[in-house]
């Protein structure tokens, strides 16, 4: 019996790893969305990265979330584009939300 319950822990860790890659791979294509469409403005008035350098970053990091989250499982690649995701969306969208520049 030892044997199956590697196999599931394996399998746990798996379904695990796919939910927090696909996961991360949403967050980066909000991100970007809502960096697409916001005034490039509202980023020189919060004091942040130019909209075009956080749109490059963003897309990178979508790329990097699709080709290396899911089943490739977590890895630096991943983690590090969902850290960039949700360091524009925790700090620059409040940022520009607080100022009154978003368009919705």
């Amino acid at each position: 019996m030892p044997e199956f319950d590697a196999v599931f822990a394996i399998e746990v860790r798996s379904v695990i790893s796919q939910i927090i890659g696909y996961g991360g791979a949403l967050l980066s294509l909000i991100a970007v969305i809502h960096c697409a469409v916001q005034k490039p403005e509202a980023f020189n008035a919060v004091g942040t990265l130019s909209k075009g350098t956080w749109l490059g970053l963003l897309v990178v990091s979508l790329v990097l979330s699709l080709l290396f989250g899911g089943y490739a499982g977590l890895n630096l690649f991943a983690l590090v584009s969902i850290a960039a995701s949700l360091i524009y969306l925790l700090d620059v969208r409040t940022g520009i939300k607080d100022i009154g520049g978003s368009i919705y």
